[in-house]
């Protein structure tokens, strides 16, 4: 099992469910605040490889819903300097194992890279259950307030 470093939104639901994930398939969760880790362009750019700009982007942030940014438009310095700037606009979850890194929770790619099978038979259920969910698109996309929180 991996040593799994996780950058995330504190009390976002599929971060939460992400990580419940994680864990069920046997791998060890260091959990950070990506809101308040002090990034750089450089950092940023290693967790994006060669994504395209606008997959870098939470498509449900603020000024992403709003209009005012629109990822499709930037280039790459522009898309991390503003990412610096403001860290809501970070897609999440931002994942590490090793020196490998990725940006969002695509199951398949993740269940390929570390794997998300159930550590034992009584995790089975509830890995199955979570690896059938969206857990790249916050549900609640149309219900947060002018900072990004979540209203539950």
């Amino acid at each position: 099992m991996a040593k799994v470093i996780f950058y995330e939104k504190p009390g976002c639901k599929n971060n939460t469910k992400q990580k419940t994930l994680l864990a069920a398939a046997g791998h060890e969760l260091e959990a950070h605040n990506l809101l308040t880790n002090s990034w750089t362009a450089e950092s940023l750019q290693s967790f994006f490889g060669d994504r395209p700009v606008v997959e870098w982007f939470n498509k449900a942030a603020p000024r992403v819903r709003s209009g005012e940014i629109l990822p499709e438009e930037l280039d790459a310095q522009t898309a991390l300097g503003l990412m610096v700037e403001d860290p809501l606009l970070i897609r999440r979850p931002l994942i590490q194992v090793g020196e490998h890194r990725e940006v969002g929770f695509d199951v398949e790619r993740i269940d390929a890279w570390i794997g998300l099978k159930a550590a034992n038979d009584s995790l089975k259920d509830t890995t199955e259950k979570l690896m059938n969910q969206d857990l790249q698109n916050c549900p609640r996309k149309h219900e947060h307030d002018g900072n990004g929180k979540c209203h539950s």
